[in-house]
């Protein structure tokens, strides 16, 4: 299991100890995460949570070029986050090696951009055009989030994105008005059906909880007892820690 450490460059991200203005605390950041068992890291410029501000290309772009200039001084591979071709564009040329697609790329330049760099691609399953417009999943959410990447993978193939692909369950976007119980039962169904995807013979790419509370803890070890072959965390240590007891008591 490897880990993408996550760096934020948006203001608006509710875990404050990841956010970063500029090169130098970008590196230091980087470096902590990397100490704490991290081996790549996952830079974002724009918040995905309800509330958070929406950005223009070019400020997301002045939010993280600096940062990335930071992390990928480290030596560690960066995985740019954006729904923004522009900006993946960017990113892309300045050494970041993944794209985080925040669009799941669903857009027509997201998905030319894909094919052109053949970029190892994180494609998280979404019912929406991106994550401010997700809407409710009908019925059972595994079945759902299994026919979506089904169609598709099928769809990414026949236009021209060949690499691999390392898919994300999308826990992170649910519908916006879900409560907290509610997001809650619909993330340990997604967790709980991660095996689903391994018809697709492609690696796990799995974003866990960041929150110290009993119930997130819980999610936590569901979301590692599967197994993923990557995982994106704010605090490697902690995952390195409780993989390491799921491992031993399993």
């Amino acid at each position: 299991m490897e880990i993408f450490g996550v760096v934020n460059a948006s203001p608006d991200s509710k875990a404050k100890f990841s956010v970063v203005e500029g090169c130098a605390e970008a590196a230091a950041r980087g470096a902590e995460l990397l100490a704490e068992g991290a081996d790549h890291f996952d830079l974002g410029g724009e918040g995905s949570t309800p509330g958070s501000d929406e950005v223009s290309p070019d400020d997301e772009w002045q939010r993280v070029e600096g940062p990335l200039r930071g992390l990928l001084s480290l030596g560690a591979d960066v995985a740019i986050d954006t729904r923004k071709p522009e900006v993946a564009r960017r990113a892309l040329d300045a050494g970041a090696t993944v794209l985080n697609a925040g669009d799941a790329l669903q857009s027509p330049e997201m998905i030319e951009l894909a094919a052109e760099r053949e970029v190892t691609v994180v494609l998280p399953f979404m019912l929406g055009r991106d994550f401010r417009s997700v809407r409710d999943v009908r019925g059972d959410p595994v079945t759902v989030m299994v026919e979506w990447f089904a169609s598709r993978i099928e769809r990414l193939r026949e236009a021209g994105v060949k690499q691999q692909l390392l898919l994300d369950c999308g826990v992170g976007f649910g519908p916006h008005d879900m409560d907290w119980p509610e997001r809650a039962a619909y993330q340990h169904a997604i967790y709980s059906g991660l095996g689903e995807l391994r018809r697709f013979d492609l690696p796990l790419y799995v974003p866990v909880p960041w929150l110290q509370t009993p119930d997130r803890l819980e999610l936590l070890d569901l979301a590692l007892s599967q197994e993923p072959d990557y995982v994106r965390a704010h605090r490697p240590a902690q995952v390195r820690e409780h993989h390491a007891a799921l491992t031993t008591t399993s």
